[in-house]
């Protein structure tokens, strides 16, 4: 079976995301029902909802694709196409009212991921990216920033919902890069931290205990704007890695030294 466009996988993300995205708005700054996955962060109604929106988009527009999602699992496929989503990227900050949150669908074929959306509803910002054609912020052009020197780099992290050793190890790479650079944030959805990237607000951005949907559609967003993404070993990036560096290309080498060092 060929595969469907690329063009249209991501008018179908498109506008799932978009759907998705409407619900997160009528819930977002309301008294909605949360509950905690063990060891993994919040889920609300919202999040539920926002991803039956996203789903009916996409069974609609290529049903024959399966999908990897963060609520709902892994759905079979028909063909060598899959949709990996993330209806609410970002839940703590949503529960708690700090606009910080997004949805981020991806799209692959035969495991290449060839399309990305993360649209940011409060902004009503769409951030999109097809394999080897680019990235855009609402239709327009973008790309990684051109920052050289680590002294004058913002970078972005978010750290591990354990509270073990592993902490301590990320605190350690955090206290090591805010020596280093201008400074550091923590703003707390993945996807939005790569979509910054991409557009050249941030320099840099890692993390590790990443699932597929956190980092799917961000990495090509990186990638497509001229960045460069690893693992922290700087191996080619897989979307089931677990971990990801991702740069405007100059401070990667830099980064990795840093990063790999403090974790071991």
């Amino acid at each position: 079976m060929s595969a469907p466009s690329s063009a249209k996988m991501l008018e179908v993300s498109q506008d799932a995301a978009r759907a998705a995205g409407r619900v997160l708005l009528k819930y977002f700054g309301k008294k909605i029902q949360v509950r905690e996955k063990q060891g993994a962060g919040l889920v609300t109604q919202a999040d539920l909802e926002a991803e039956n929106a996203a789903l009916a988009v996409l069974r609609r527009g290529l049903p024959d694709f399966g999908v990897l999602s963060e609520e709902a699992g892994i759905l079979p496929a028909k063909n060598s196409g899959r949709f990996i989503i993330d209806p609410l990227d970002g839940t703590t900050n949503f529960v708690h009212g700090f606009p910080m949150f997004c949805v981020s669908i991806a799209a692959e074929w035969d495991g290449e991921l060839k399309a990305g959306v993360i649209y940011h509803p409060v902004l009503d910002e769409t951030y999109t990216a097809i394999k080897s054609k680019g990235a855009k912020l609402d239709g327009k052009k973008i790309q990684v920033s051109k920052t050289k020197l680590i002294e004058n780099s913002l970078l972005t992290t978010g750290f591990t919902y354990r509270k073990d050793d592993w902490l301590r190890k990320e605190m350690r790479a955090f206290e090591e890069l805010s020596r280093q650079t201008r400074a550091l944030r923590r703003p707390g959805s993945a996807a939005l931290d790569l979509a910054y990237t991409a557009r050249g607000v941030f320099d840099g951005f890692w993390e590790r205990r990443l699932s597929p949907w956190d980092v799917a559609a961000g990495a090509l967003l990186v990638e497509e704007a001229g960045g460069k993404v690893t693992d922290f070993q700087g191996k080619k990036f897989k979307v089931d890695a677990g971990e990801l560096l991702a740069s405007n290309a100059n401070l990667h080498a830099r980064l990795l030294s840093v990063i790999s060092g403090s974790l071991r």
